[in-house]
């Protein structure tokens, strides 16, 4: 996939890319297409099983255009009506993805660029990096970053950067539980890569499940979680890795997964 957005893979780990670096990866229209079609691509491709998200140039991404204001969120229709919007199908705003995902922040991560970063699992940044949510300096309110953000740092700290509109360092990121873990800016890719690595050393399947039990379990009651989670578990002890692993454990070898 070439164009605004770059979709690679190398082994079992795709790299997304914003690659707007002339516009520091801010949002319009083609980039908004895509980045969905990317992620959809990522979790339809039976052979990716973790993603990393990152942006070319000095920017992760810089936010919505502002010389294309609509395009973060309209077809590009006239018109559009509300279920047009292609941000109601974006990562942002709830696209379903089970697999694990990584945001390598090598830059300026406002805006949409930040609520993109809160739904991914891990944050790693380059000490380079700036966060913050702009859009009230702009007259217009957060929304995706506004739901998000109050369950990823919890309320204090999610208002202070939703309702002031100020950037904040790595520092005060990592402080707040905004990012996992700060870089040097050379060692970003290398250092998101090595925990891509680690988390495939899990069985796919039940690295998948896993991360769904923990997403559904915010929001069901604590039985409900509990039920759901057994009938996950019974799932995935049906596949052929959960058997790979008590027939490897005799060799005392590491178990070779397929994903099936």
């Amino acid at each position: 996939m070439v164009g605004t957005v770059l979709y690679e893979r190398t082994g079992r780990i795709a790299t997304i890319t914003y690659n707007r670096p002339h516009a520091m990866n801010a949002v319009d229209r083609e980039l908004r297409a895509d980045l969905n079609a990317a992620w959809r691509t990522f979790r339809d491709d039976a052979d990716a099983w973790v993603g990393i998200v990152t942006g070319a140039g000095r920017a992760f991404c810089a936010g919505a255009d502002l010389n294309d204001p609509t395009g973060a969120t309209s077809t590009g229709n006239a018109d559009p009506t509300f279920w047009e919007m292609p941000s109601l199908s974006s990562l942002e705003a709830g696209l379903e993805i089970d697999k694990p995902t990584i945001a390598a922040v090598n830059g300026h991560c406002l805006g949409f660029g930040l609520t993109l970063a809160t739904a991914c699992d891990f944050v790693v940044a380059s000490d380079r990096a700036t966060f913050g949510f702009p859009e009230v300096r702009l007259g217009v309110p957060t929304v995706q970053g506004a739901v998000r953000l109050p369950h990823r740092i919890g309320w204090q700290h999610a208002m202070e950067l939703l309702l002031t509109g100020e950037r904040i360092d790595t520092a005060r990121a990592l402080e707040i539980g905004l990012v996992w873990k700060v870089v040097p800016h050379d060692d970003l890719m290398s250092e998101a890569t090595r925990l891509a690595e680690r988390l495939l050393a899990g069985a796919p399947l039940a690295v998948r499940a896993t991360k769904e039990i923990a997403r559904r379990g915010t929001e069901l009651p604590l039985l409900d979680a509990i039920r759901f989670g057994e009938t996950m578990r019974r799932v995935v002890a049906q596949t052929e890795d959960a058997g790979a692993f008590g027939r490897r454990r005799a060799d005392d070898g590491p178990p070779t997964w397929t994903g099936r």
